[in-house]
């Protein structure tokens, strides 16, 4: 065994990932507002038009906690609903013009996390962790073929095969 899991990358990764989703929670609270809203507005801005269950898909919560997020920014005047032209059961989420400058805020903030996150790591080694982590992320993607194919028994393979 005596696994060293400070150099475990996958655990690495983990706590690193965890610890950014701290940091962007206490910079979205000085905001008053939460990460999830933070990361939906982006979402829109990528994509408007999103019905409330492809944002629930997105960020992997449920369709209920994704319309307590759409009140809040509703509210806030930064989004607005509007039924489906084809199926009007169906609510689309589109930004607001306000919604700008909270879009400029959260992207500076983006930056600043970066910059503080990636302090004292070079340019190439920043875009060799892009490179992999992208490799990773496609690698992935594809898993649930491979994932599927590897997780039978021995025989069931070979009588495929």
């Amino acid at each position: 065994m005596g696994q060293d899991f400070d150099r475990d990358l996958f655990l690495i990764l983990h706590d690193v990932a965890r610890l950014i989703r701290v940091e962007a929670d206490k910079r979205a609270r000085t905001h008053g507002m939460t990460r999830a809203q933070w990361v939906l507005l982006l979402r829109l801005s990528q994509r408007p038009g999103l019905s409330q269950k492809e944002a629930a898909d997105l960020l992997e919560v449920e369709p209920i906690t994704v319309a307590r997020l759409v009140d809040r920014l509703v509210a806030l005047g930064l989004i607005e609903r509007r039924a489906d032209e084809q199926d009007r059961r169906i609510w689309r989420l589109h930004l607001q013009p306000a919604a700008t400058a909270m879009l400029d805020e959260i992207d500076r903030q983006r930056v600043a996390i970066a910059n503080f996150v990636g302090a004292g790591l070079s340019a190439e080694t920043r875009a060799a962790m892009v490179q992999g982590l992208q490799r990773m992320k496609a690698n992935l993607l594809l898993a649930p073929e491979q994932t599927a194919q590897q997780d039978q028994p021995a025989e069931t393979l070979k009588e495929a095969g």
